[in-house]
């Protein structure tokens, strides 16, 4: 599911619809529209909260835009331009004969019952979208179930780097080494970091045997990533049992087509 529904999420990030969106309400940068937004669902919460809640990002990054961002444009805003221009991206990549089909629409319906479906315990970010309105129009439905359900494993994932103790930063370093990226701290989530801070991160992974003195994976810092990975998927699973075995099935064979159009567009 997972990889099915990822790249519907992509766009909001990878297309140019949102970020135009944002920019013509005043943003000034990316960064100040994408924590404006995705922050919105908290509320109006001090960079503390949106920190604690993102969790990969570094020190000081949140305090850059939050609440600064929302001072003269309201969160409510953009996050309504987040979802508008989403939805716009979706629409113009899988042109109008997919985004307007029966097909999408169930596939918004069945992703839609599965994330509203799952206890919000513990799920700070998932917790705050369960508290917004589902739109009716299913292309933006389905971004905006799609996007519940990401934020609903990324809680997850923040739980399972908790129970592993690795920070947002060695996080990155153990997702770069997966994606072969070396050294990881040329990774664009970690290059801006002071080197001083990018050697402690290094320094501490050596000292833990997760990786070695040239900076690449051990046998132990794989087997953490792929533990950490694994209570990921098994803690993103409770939204799927509100689907009968017929209804995931069915959902499953609506969205192949939507993602395989989305893939081959790289979600642009």
């Amino acid at each position: 599911m997972f990889g099915l529904l990822e790249p519907i999420c992509l766009v909001t990030y990878l297309a140019d619809e949102s970020n135009e969106e944002l920019a013509a309400l005043g943003h000034r940068t990316y960064w100040d529209g994408y924590f404006a937004s995705r922050a919105a669902p908290l509320g109006r919460v001090p960079a503390q909260v949106v920190h604690a809640a993102f969790y990969s990002f570094a020190d000081g990054e949140a305090a850059r835009h939050i609440p600064s961002a929302g001072e003269t444009i309201p969160p409510e805003a953009s996050f309504a331009a987040w979802q508008r221009g989403s939805a716009a991206s979706v629409r113009r990549i899988l042109g109008a004969a997919l985004a307007e089909s029966p097909g999408l629409a169930r596939a918004a319906d069945l992703t839609t019952k599965a994330a509203t479906s799952a206890p919000t315990q513990g799920r700070v970010m998932y917790a705050g979208w369960r508290a917004l309105p589902v739109p009716s129009d299913p292309v933006t439905r389905l971004w905006h179930s799609a996007t519940m359900l990401r934020e609903h494993r990324g809680d997850g994932h923040v739980a399972a780097l908790l129970a592993g103790h690795i920070g947002g930063a060695e996080a990155h370093v153990l997702s770069a080494l997966e994606q072969g990226i070396h050294p990881p701290e040329s990774f664009g989530r970690l290059h801006h970091l002071p080197k001083q801070r990018l050697a402690e991160v290094m320094d501490g992974l050596c000292e833990r045997g997760l990786v070695d003195t040239d900076g690449w994976f051990t046998d132990a810092g794989r087997e953490t990533k792929q533990r950490i990975e694994a209570l990921t998927d098994e803690l993103a699973a409770p939204p799927y049992d509100a689907l009968s075995a017929a209804e995931l099935a069915e959902l499953i064979a609506e969205l192949e087509p939507i993602t395989a159009t989305l893939v081959a567009a790289g979600s642009r």
